[in-house]
């Protein structure tokens, strides 16, 4: 079995680009309120943003081996996406993997388990989304998979998928979607700036 798939379909540049400026709830909505990822996913400052094609990664249980090769396919721009096979209280990633993912211009981590060094991640800047924080270390020796189909956050991610994340959650939207919600979502951005025009005139 081939446990690493290098290359995956994603969105065009100026679709990513113009979903980087909507928020995660509008996008959810206009997707037909398909998407959001659960609640336990969080990122890890205020003011965090993710917007990218999801490299998917499932991981083995305490082992993060497969991030590590993420790490080493990845393109610029492109979100880890990454499951821990139901055991998410391990420091998966932590502050070296954060520098090597940042002079890469790998656009943030998005995983269903925990990090640590998280103080250093945050004074760098670098774009996270987990459960929490842990400080039990992990192994590098089991293979996992990369770019295949995942469940993060209940939701199923494929790779190339856009993934959308602020300080309300994360919304998923399947790339060949991602046309059609985008003008959705910006027709809807449209109609809610015209009624709050309305609202803050008090009547």
């Amino acid at each position: 079995m081939v446990h690493v798939i290098k290359n995956f379909k994603r969105p065009e540049k100026e679709i990513i680009e113009a979903f980087r400026k909507l928020s995660s709830a509008t996008v959810h909505e206009a997707s037909g309120k398909k998407g959001a990822v659960s609640y336990l996913i969080k990122p890890i400052n205020r003011g965090m943003k993710l917007c990218g094609p999801a490299l998917t990664v499932q991981c083995m249980p305490g082992d993060n081996l497969m991030l590590h090769k993420a790490l080493e396919i990845a393109s610029e721009g492109d979100v880890i996406v990454a499951d821990t096979h139901g055991a998410p209280e391990y420091g998966y990633w932590g502050d070296l993997m954060t520098v090597s993912a940042m002079a890469r211009k790998i656009g943030g981590l998005a995983i269903d388990g925990c990090i640590r060094d998280s103080q250093e991640i945050i004074e760098m800047g670098f774009p996270v989304f987990c459960r929490g924080f842990c400080i039990r270390g992990t192994s590098k020796s089991s293979l996992g998979l990369i770019n295949y189909p995942i469940i993060f956050g209940n939701v199923r991610v494929e790779p190339g998928d856009l993934v959308l994340g602020d300080d309300d959650g994360i919304v998923v939207v399947k790339r060949e979607e991602c046309e059609e919600v985008l003008k959705k979502a910006l027709k809807r951005v449209e109609d809610e700036d015209k009624k709050r025009k309305v609202l803050s005139t008090g009547i």
